[in-house]
């Protein structure tokens, strides 16, 4: 995590296949769909907690509601 301009920063690679698209968010773009994952994420924990890398995938093991709310 890198301070900018007052915020903090960080990087993280996510694995976002079409498949994850097709099955969480159809009507989205898988840019969509990521930062859509992040709000989601960032809902629930603090940013220093979210992985560095991760697979779209990988979101609903740690939380089971992830598909019903992003498909919303």
């Amino acid at each position: 995590m890198v301070e900018q301009d007052g915020r903090t920063v960080s990087e993280h690679t996510v694995e976002a296949r079409r498949s994850d698209l097709k099955r969480l968010a159809p009507n989205s773009s898988i840019e969509d769909l990521v930062r859509r994952t992040f709000d989601f994420l960032l809902e629930r924990e603090p940013p220093q907690n979210i992985l560095r890398r991760f697979a779209l995938a990988d979101v609903e093991r740690y939380f089971p509601e992830y598909p019903t709310v992003i498909g919303a």
